[in-house]
């Protein structure tokens, strides 16, 4: 039988470079872990936010405009949780995608009140304040190597 109660230095151990670039695949994308819940519940919020704040009837169009934008930063957040290294590249829409909810009240709507404007900001700051960590994250992780 082998005798594997010593405890040394890796270091020696001759894949030790595989072992390491193994790791680094394992780990790729996860340090955007943190932020999937918060997307997933912007987007949900998002979605369901013309019935909460109840300009259904007097915003039609920026009803259905924030259900389906909603739905994609809800969708953002799955990706994340998902499938976190391949939806890295996505956390630049994810910001332009809160430029957009910050503006859309005046380019969407007709004439919106504070409550329809308010709740937009904040969904829009939320989504791109998500969107930057989330790249961070990305650029955080593409200049990580290995050293052996």
């Amino acid at each position: 039988m082998a005798d594997v109660s010593h405890r040394g230095d890796i270091a020696a151990h001759p894949d030790v470079s595989e072992m390491r670039d193994r790791h680094a695949r394992v780990l790729r994308g996860q340090s955007v872990a943190m932020v999937d819940g918060p997307v997933f519940l912007t987007g949900l919020f998002c979605a369901i936010s013309p019935w909460v704040v109840h300009f259904t009837a007097s915003q039609s169009v920026l009803t259905t405009h924030n259900l389906i934008m909603g739905i994609a930063i809800a969708l953002l957040g799955l990706g994340f949780t998902f499938a976190p290294a391949r939806m890295l590249g996505l956390s630049w829409a994810m910001c332009a995608m809160g430029v957009w909810m910050i503006v859309s009240p005046w380019v969407v709507g007709q004439s919106p009140d504070r409550g329809v404007i308010l709740t937009n900001v904040i969904i829009g700051a939320l989504t791109l304040l998500l969107g930057l960590m989330c790249a961070g994250a990305a650029a955080k992780g593409g200049r990580r190597t290995t050293t052996t």
